[in-house]
């Protein structure tokens, strides 16, 4: 009985530490809205102020939230969410960096970008031994986890931009394509045993280009291929969704419990 009261005290402990939310619905719509904020919000403050500047202060912004997500030991929906909002603007700038300031053509950013991931990933799995965001539960876990999420947003960016402007396609039609390609892993999970991490992992790129794909037609000109809204008004708009819907997870705690359930069952 005692043994038995350990573990699950022990078990409980570890629950704790899991720093990272339940994979729903809710999950994949907010990670959309934020990679599509990010990505007009970015391109309006490079608008509004010296873009070196702007670079500063999303780097700065990151950089604080990051102190706030590391400080806290289990999942808090506003402070994981803000990470992602401020990873999403500063992984636009530093893709758009790449390729305005020193010039890369958007097909060797996104080559470069998906080289950077791919070493992630190899450095991770050997350290770790797993790619399970389930087991998000020490500080070396949850520092890769970050840094696949900077590699993902940048990699999406530039991909999406190639598609828009180096092959032509526009960015409605961007939208689209990678909306498909969102949507595949998820289909050959469901049909196919598809296996689960490359699964997420696999849509979790592709969230990057859907978001910023159709946030970018919603806010650029008529000329350039959008429906002119303006990047100041999507992204009020896109952050007012954002917050109603991570105010409904930290008061619901709806993913937190089951990522919490979960990750005991899935770290290993």
């Amino acid at each position: 009985m005692i043994n038995k009261s350990l573990s699950l005290s022990l078990r409980d402990d570890r629950d704790i530490l899991i720093k990272v939310p339940a994979i729903t619905a809710l999950f994949w719509i907010t990670k959309v809205l934020t990679t599509g904020m990010g990505e007009v919000f970015s391109d309006f403050l490079v608008k509004q102020m010296n873009p070196m500047i702007a670079v500063l202060l999303g780097g700065a912004g990151l950089a604080a939230a990051m102190v706030l997500q590391f400080s806290v030991k289990r999942y808090i929906a506003w402070i994981y969410w803000l990470v992602v909002v401020m990873v999403s603007i500063f992984g636009t700038m530093a893709a758009d960096v790449v390729h305005v300031v020193i010039g890369i053509p958007y097909l060797v950013s996104t080559a470069f970008f998906a080289i950077v991931l791919a070493g992630v990933f190899i450095v991770w799995f050997a350290a770790e031994k797993t790619l399970s965001i389930h087991s998000i539960d020490t500080f070396r876990r949850e520092t890769f986890y970050w840094m696949t999420v900077l590699g993902t947003f940048a990699l999406g960016t530039a991909s999406g931009d190639m598609t828009a402007t180096t092959l032509h396609l526009g960015y409605f039609a961007s939208g689209i394509l990678f909306a498909v390609l969102l949507v595949m892993p998820a289909v050959a999970y469901w049909k196919f045993g598809l296996n689960p991490i490359f699964s997420f992992w696999f849509a979790y790129v592709m969230t990057r280009p859907v978001g910023a794909s159709f946030s970018d037609w919603l806010s650029k000109p008529l000329g350039e291929g959008g429906i002119g809204w303006g990047e100041g008004q999507v992204s009020l708009v896109m952050a007012i969704i954002i917050v109603a819907l991570v105010g409904y997870l930290q008061i619901t705690k709806m993913d937190a419990h089951h990522s919490q359930a979960a990750g005991h069952v899935h770290a290993r």
